[in-house]
């Protein structure tokens, strides 16, 4: 018997790039999403999966101390509002951030992380790797980090995996590692009653042409893992497995949003 879930998403962070940050070669600029994840769990609740920029982005000058100087022009997240936060979306939604009890994280970049500090009494679920790496990062992949977003988490819940795990031993969601991007990048695959198996992949890949292509992002940690993890898209696409990546515009479109629900 599968157990009843009930899940939307939001947009908690939107960019405006150029398409070669995305996908190492492409031309031309793309208007991304930072997909969040807000699911009804019948048993245990509210859960998300990332959460998106911190608010204090939305202020060029607070951004600039947060962030560091210049890094919201030159990731080109000059649109992101205060009403994007994940705290004001879930006020939005009728929900309030005490309610949430599980933060299920595709990594600790800055737009999946962002509102870790939100959520004090939730449990924290990240590859034990991942969480390592954010706060000691590779020099080269440093600047995806921002070591604000979790400074004052050290207490919290964490709940540290390594490698897949069926989070709740019910079926009903399942953690994939797909180590690529950063060395602890994990998935979360939803089994809903009325829409199937469902994938939500973060950044294992950042647009669906760069996934069918094994094409790399030019920040990723690892390159020969992260053409393995497409390997595993693809593998669970052919096994009948809806996949979404975090900033794919069309993927988000296809998503519930706006009201809009899947269970």
């Amino acid at each position: 018997m599968s157990v009843r879930l009930r899940l939307t998403t939001v947009d908690a962070g939107p960019f405006i790039m150029p398409r070669a940050d995305l996908m190492h070669g492409a031309e031309g600029t793309a208007t991304v999403p930072s997909t969040v994840v807000v699911i009804e769990h019948a048993t245990h609740g509210l859960i998300l999966i990332d959460t998106g920029i911190n608010h204090r982005v939305a202020d060029p000058e607070e951004a600039d101390a947060y962030w560091g100087p210049g890094l919201r022009e030159a990731y080109g997240a000059q649109g992101f509002t205060r009403d994007h936060a994940i705290d004001a979306q879930l006020r939005r939604l009728g929900h309030r951030t005490e309610d949430v009890r599980y933060v299920v994280y595709s990594h600790l970049h800055l737009d999946h992380a962002g509102g870790m500090s939100y959520f004090p009494h939730a449990v924290h679920v990240v590859q034990h790797e991942e969480l390592r790496h954010a706060w000691w990062p590779d020099r080269w992949t440093a600047r995806g980090y921002a070591f604000r977003d979790y400074r004052d988490c050290r207490d919290f819940d964490f709940l540290e995996l390594d490698g897949d795990t069926d989070l709740f031993l019910d079926g009903s969601v399942r953690v994939v590692r797909t180590t690529g991007h950063t060395p602890g990048h994990q998935g979360i695959v939803l089994d809903l009653e009325h829409r199937g198996r469902v994938a939500f992949m973060g950044d294992a890949g950042h647009l669906r042409e760069g996934v069918a292509n094994d094409v790399p992002q030019l920040s990723d940690w690892n390159v020969q893992q992260k053409l393995l993890t497409y390997g595993r898209l693809r593998a669970l696409r052919r096994a009948g497995v809806r996949v979404f990546l975090s900033h794919d515009p069309d993927d988000f479109a296809e998503l519930p949003h706006d009201g809009e629900v899947w269970d």
